[in-house]
């Protein structure tokens, strides 16, 4: 064999693993800015998560964080570019508990599939959800609410920020768990939820700690139960749902970052260990506890869990409650 073809045919055999569909190594990553995408609009819990987290995370890689909103159909948008993408490291999903837990539960046509088009990389935060009434609500706590709504079928009313989304599926998990009556009002975002909620239009609403939170320190409603493990720092006097007697119940609000199936592995390493170091700054913490979130900051592994669970649980909710979206 001559040298040429002997050089030719050892690149063809150090070609070869990578035409099979392995992930090429990525020496010296990151070497320019990252993209993180953030599939909701400006401004909200995830955005906030997301910018807090991504500046930290840039200072543990010695690089660039880019964040980079792409809202749009409940953040399948946003969460399409990333499975769409090129699986190096650069593009990288804030995902959550809309974008992987309940939009594959709710839309028959979603263009992603939460586990099979995804790396995961850790869990980043869990922040519980509150179910908070109108400040003349007659039932003082969950119990009395319940049975009201059981006296009085679908008199009361509970706002969602939307059709299919968190809160509607976790007010339904409740409904099945207790056989409360309560009729759902939908709405196109949180904003008008809250203001029909503290009108008195609709006598109840389930969202996450940092959205409700502003209107329940200035007294325009009234928080019943807090979907936690244990209570929250700043709602010391609201039970959880165990303690207020719903002890099987579960559901809250989490975020997590993602890359594009076939990320290298040792990209996902430095990934990995870069974000559990960004996410134990005390700063950080501090900020993401303000939020009424717990870090996580978990294995890869731990979080796919995660997302194979919250599918599971909450595509049974969605068929017991009859929902079922197009995209």
């Amino acid at each position: 064999m001559t040298l040429k073809k002997t050089a030719i045919a050892l690149a063809f055999l150090t070609a070869a693993p990578l035409m099979a569909g392995a992930a090429p190594a990525q020496p010296g990553y990151p070497g320019k800015p990252i993209r993180m995408i953030v599939p909701f609009a400006p401004g909200g819990t995830a955005d906030i998560i997301g910018r807090v987290f991504a500046a930290q995370l840039g200072t543990e890689l010695g690089a660039t964080v880019v964040v980079e909103n792409k809202a749009g159909a409940g953040g399948s948008i946003g969460t399409r570019f990333v499975a769409d993408s090129a699986p190096d490291g650069y593009i990288l999903l804030l995902a959550s508990s809309s974008t992987h837990g309940t939009n594959p539960a709710v839309y028959k046509n979603l263009t992603y599939d939460a586990s099979r088009d995804f790396t995961a990389i850790t869990q980043l935060v869990t922040v519980p959800g509150v179910l908070s009434v109108t400040r003349d609500f007659p039932a003082a706590d969950l119990n009395a609410l319940i049975a009201a709504a059981k006296a009085d079928p679908d008199k009361y009313t509970y706002a969602s920020s939307g059709a299919g989304g968190l809160g509607n599926l976790a007010m339904e998990l409740m409904k099945s768990m207790t056989g409360a009556k309560l009729m759902h009002i939908a709405y196109r975002g949180a904003g008008p939820a809250f203001t029909d909620v503290i009108s008195g239009q609709v006598s109840m609403i389930w969202e996450p700690v940092p959205a409700s939170l502003p209107y329940i320190k200035s007294g325009q409603i009234r928080p019943i139960a807090i979907a936690a493990d244990a209570r929250s720092p700043e709602l010391p006097d609201t039970p959880t749902f165990k303690e207020a007697g719903l002890a099987r119940y579960e559901a809250n609000a989490w975020n997590g970052l993602l890359a594009p199936k076939g990320l290298p592995d040792d990209v996902r390493k430095k990934l990995h260990d870069a974000s559990v170091k960004a996410l134990n700054n005390p700063e950080v913490m501090a900020k993401m506890a303000s939020l009424g979130g717990t870090v996580v900051a978990g294995t890869p592994e731990a979080f796919e869990s995660v997302i194979a669970n919250d599918v599971k649980k909450w595509k049974n909710v969605a068929a017991d409650a009859k929902i079922q979206l197009d995209q």
